[in-house]
C-alpha cells in the first residue's frame, strides 16, 4: 500500500460527512432553524479528523517529505494550492463556529451565517479532495523510492496512534486549567 491509500480512505469518510451535511442545510432551511448539537459535531468531526488527522499527515509528512523533491512547477503549484486551501478550510470551521456562537445567544440573523459556512464546506470539501485524489496524489508517488513510501506509510500509522491521546490529553489538561483552585 501507498501512503496514499489511507489519506484516499479518509476522503471517502469526509464525503460522507459532507453528505449528512447538504441533507442538514435542507433541514435548515425547511425549519428555518440550527441545530447547534449539530454543528458542534460537524465541528468536531472537520477540526479532529479533516483538519487534524488528514490534514496533519499530508503536511506534516506527505507534503513535508515533497518539499524536499524536485517536483514539476505544476506539482509545487498544486501543493501550494492544497496548502492554502486547508486555511481556507480551518477559516470556515473557524467561522461557522463564530455564527454558531451568536446563534446560541440569541441572534436569529446568525442563522444566515451559519448555513453560509457550513454551504462553503460542503461545496469546498468536494472539490478539494477531487484535486487532490485526481490531480496530485498518485502522480506525486513517482518522485519517491518504495523505500520511501513506506517509510511515509509507517510514520502516517505511528501519527493516527498517537493523535487520540493527543487530543484527550490535551481536553483534559484545558479541563484541569479551569478546574484548579
Amino acid at each position: 500500500m501507498q501512503p496514499i491509500g489511507p489519506l484516499m480512505w479518509e476522503h471517502r469518510l469526509i464525503e460522507r460527512m459532507v453528505a449528512v451535511l447538504k441533507a442538514e442545510l435542507g433541514r435548515m432551511a425547511s425549519s428555518d432553524c440550527a441545530d447547534p448539537l449539530a454543528i458542534d459535531s460537524a465541528v468536531d468531526f472537520f477540526r479532529t479528523y479533516a483538519d487534524r488527522t488528514h490534514h496533519g499527515k499530508e503536511e506534516d509528512i506527505l507534503f513535508r517529505e515533497l518539499g524536499g523533491k524536485a517536483l514539476s512547477d505544476e506539482h509545487r503549484r498544486i501543493m501550494d494550492e492544497l496548502l492554502a486551501e486547508h486555511v481556507v478550510g480551518r477559516r470556515e470551521v473557524g467561522c461557522l463556529v463564530a455564527a454558531k456562537e451568536r446563534y446560541v445567544q440569541g441572534d436569529i440573523s446568525a442563522l444566515a451565517g451559519i448555513r453560509g459556512h457550513l454551504g462553503r464546506l460542503v461545496e469546498f470539501y468536494p472539490r478539494h479532495i477531487e484535486k487532490e485524489d485526481r490531480d496530485f496524489f498518485h502522480p506525486c508517488m513517482a518522485y519517491f523510492t518504495k523505500g520511501e513510501l513506506n517509510g511515509m506509510l509507517e510514520e502516517m500509522w505511528e501519527f493516527d496512534r498517537k493523535m487520540i491521546h493527543e487530543r484527550y490529553g490535551r481536553m483534559v489538561s484545558e479541563w484541569e486549567t479551569r478546574t484548579a483552585p
